[in-house]
């Protein structure tokens, strides 16, 4: 009987769910009674009054209300289903939720629970690790994939989010070795290359052996990044030259790659080649106008050859895109005082 009515229901509502196609606004999200009496909702809003302990029907509301962009009143569905019958699934989108609608320290709490009730399912521990990131958090997200280390070292997925974490924290050294042990435990590009990327700013060569190997493994020839990054480390050891080459791979493979056409501009641009730097800015800002970074070394073009009025209406644009862009704003100081 129970499978039955699981079954009706989960037709009556994929129903609704294709020939309705609504869409609320911010004014429907008042007065959520009344929304959840009419259509898609009204069905097994009934069916709820019928069944008042079903967990499915309020999880299945939840879901309804969630793709209609209805965040703040699925929460209650959400958390009712959880109340009656708190299973993985449930648990997950619940935390989903409370992530959407801003209740980080709510959803911090109902993972804890999820791990708690359901220790084998790793899924939870990596959410949990994101909403410490999300809340600046790091050093209990460090902590939680030290814990999950601890009882399985072998854990490369642990490994890796540990050394993304170390690297956002500015722990380089502890970054790579995490990055290492990801890599050594399962040898796949990704890895790869974030550990060579830390490298590359570490001005470590051993980030050009290490994106030489990724790119033999390409055989679509597709890959960009190794190229990026052997021209992070050629731009950081100063040489321009051999930068500008990986750089142009990356263009070749990618017009698109916004930050390739930065990296290479500012390689001319430290080689004192002002025009060719500024064609190249220009280039990056034509592929991505809303990019700051462009605009601002385009400024620092015009300001190398002493032309402080195009220099401030480029740091202008900067500043304008970014208002936390601190150089752009000190530049256009600079050359306006």
């Amino acid at each position: 009987m129970k499978n039955a009515l699981k079954s009706n229901i989960i037709l009556i509502l994929s129903v609704f769910i294709c020939a309705t196609g609504c869409k609320w606004d911010d004014k429907n999200k008042s007065g959520s009674k009344d929304i959840l009496t009419k259509p898609p909702f009204a069905m097994v809003t009934d069916s709820i009054k019928r069944f008042p302990d079903n967990a499915f029907l309020y999880f299945q509301r939840a879901e309804i209300l969630s793709q209609n962009n209805l965040h703040e009143i699925a929460n209650a569905d959400y958390m009712k289903s959880w109340e009656l019958k708190p299973d993985e699934q449930t648990g997950a989108r619940y935390a989903s939720n409370l992530s959407i609608i801003g209740r980080e320290e709510d959803e911090i709490r109902l993972l804890q629970k999820c791990i708690e009730l359901f220790p084998q399912q790793p899924g939870f521990k990596r959410l949990l690790g994101e909403a410490y990131v999300e809340e600046g958090k790091i050093k209990q997200a460090i902590g939680l994939y030290d814990s999950v280390l601890k009882s399985d070292s072998a854990n490369f997925e642990a490994w890796y989010e540990k050394g993304r974490l170390l690297a956002q924290a500015k722990d380089t050294a502890g970054a790579i070795f995490a990055l290492k042990n990801a890599y050594a435990i399962q040898p796949v590009a990704t890895y790869a290359l974030e550990l060579a990327h830390l490298y590359a700013e570490s001005n470590n060569a051993i980030a050009l052996k290490i994106c030489d190997n990724v790119l033999q493994s390409d055989s679509s020839h597709e890959l960009t990044d190794p190229f990026f990054i052997k021209g992070i480390y050629y731009s950081n050891t100063k040489q321009y030259e051999l930068a500008r080459v990986q750089f142009d791979s990356c263009i070749s493979r990618d017009w698109k790659f916004t930050e390739a056409y930065i990296e290479k501009g500012i390689a001319l641009f430290k080689q004192k080649n002002y025009d060719a730097a500024l064609n190249t800015f220009r280039m990056a800002a034509t592929v991505t106008n809303t990019d700051p970074d462009a605009y601002f070394w385009m400024g620092r073009c015009y300001e190398a050859v002493n032309k402080k009025q195009e220099a401030a209406e480029y740091y202008e644009r900067a500043f304008e895109l970014d208002k936390n862009f601190t150089e752009a704003r000190e530049a256009l100081k600079r050359v306006s005082s």
